[in-house]
């Protein structure tokens, strides 16, 4: 087994779009623990979105590659000493086996890297397995809560109220 992980480029675009939807939503994503599909209809996003975030500057997609084969990525925005962390997929038919620990240390590396102090995400406050899995990996609940309110239906309808929770991690 020979990896690597590093940053996405444009033309990653397409590969990423097929990997995070495959993991979030549809029936693909049932073979996982992370699929969104009872909780939002439509797809988590476009190869047009995925381009929008890779062009951002403040943004890094880190991807994990695997024999030729894109597995997984993650999506880290930098928002003043800390990143923000997003869309940690990992591909369905993989998830349980290190992959996503692998992409955290990657994230928190990253963060390292850039000078930052913390990690933050928001996780929709009914994936109490997911979190779960995060507060594994030494982040807290801040206690801050914030409505989903999805400015672009490219990231999907939700089929119910959903709201977000912020987990954080302190990096040293």
């Amino acid at each position: 087994m020979s990896f690597t992980i590093s940053k996405a480029i444009l033309v990653d675009a397409i590969a990423l779009d097929k990997l995070v939807n495959s993991a979030y939503r549809g029936d693909s994503s049932r073979q996982g623990w992370t699929t969104e599909a009872d909780l939002l209809d439509g797809t988590r996003v476009t190869p047009d979105l995925m381009a929008d975030i890779l062009e951002k500057p403040d943004t890094t997609i880190l991807k994990y590659v695997e024999d030729g084969n894109l597995l997984a990525c993650v999506e880290l925005r930098k928002d003043s000493m800390k990143l923000y962390l997003g869309m940690l997929t990992v591909s369905p038919t993989l998830q349980g086996k290190g992959i996503g620990k692998l992409m955290l240390k990657a994230a928190e590396d990253e963060a390292r890297n850039q000078g930052c102090t913390g990690i933050y995400m928001t996780v929709i406050s009914v994936r109490k397995e997911l979190i779960d899995w995060y507060k594994r990996h030494g982040y807290t609940e801040t206690g801050d809560r914030k409505p989903f309110n999805m400015p672009d239906t490219r990231w999907g309808v939700p089929r119910q109220a959903l709201e977000f929770i912020v987990l954080q991690k302190a990096i040293a």
